[in-house]
């Protein structure tokens, strides 16, 4: 399982009126993913970014079925749940917490809020979907009331199909998040310039 590794930058949490969890992608690192940081608009925010075992979330692709990737999944839910519990015991409340992830990271960061949709800060997913061989909407509660979330992709992606791409934009609008949604031709499985241009623009303003 994993354990509570949580690679901190940024302004103290205990002194940061904001925070961004950032979530690494499969053979990624917390330290890759912090790297986006002086890419983004979050230079007073308390950044903290999980690191997973064996650098990877769940062993089989994010369209499994999902007991194929258990325990992994759940103990990685409970990584996200953990450090947003102690952001809001430090006196973070939900709305100024924000989330960030790239491929896995994305997918797991996106299943993580849409269980517990509430009127988060923000977030960014950067080629990633809703877990599963299907959409389970009963696993999915709360109202996101607004929050503002970005999610970029591929079309085509060698990992994460653009087919559930936007059923997941659909599924966190019907929770009435504020989806912006760019589907880019080609791009390949990385992060481009308007990506983080449209982060900056729409999340972290």
């Amino acid at each position: 399982m994993h354990t509570k590794n949580i690679i901190t930058a940024g302004t103290p949490a205990s002194t940061a009126k904001k925070a961004l969890i950032m979530v690494h992608g499969r053979g990624g690192s917390a330290q890759d993913i912090l790297g986006l940081a002086p890419l983004l608009e979050v230079q007073d925010f308390a950044l903290l970014a999980p690191q997973a075992t064996n650098h990877t979330w769940y062993p089989y692709s994010f369209l499994a079925p999902p007991e194929q990737n258990e325990p992994w999944l759940s103990s990685a839910l409970q990584v996200l749940q953990a450090a947003t519990t102690e952001l809001q015991q430090q006196g973070i409340p939900a709305a100024q917490l924000y989330f960030l992830g790239f491929s896995q990271g994305a997918c797991l960061m996106l299943e993580f809020i849409t269980r517990n949709a509430t009127r988060y800060g923000g977030a960014a997913a950067f080629t990633g979907g809703l877990i599963g061989d299907r959409i389970y909407p009963e696993n999915y509660k709360g109202d996101f009331n607004g929050t503002p979330v970005f999610i970029g992709s591929s079309n085509p992606d060698t990992h994460v199909p653009v087919e559930r791409v936007y059923a997941t934009a659909n599924i966190l609008q019907d929770k009435h998040a504020a989806v912006t949604l760019k589907v880019y031709e080609h791009m390949g499985h990385t992060i481009n310039q308007d990506e983080l241009d449209q982060v900056n623009r729409h999340i972290f303003t």
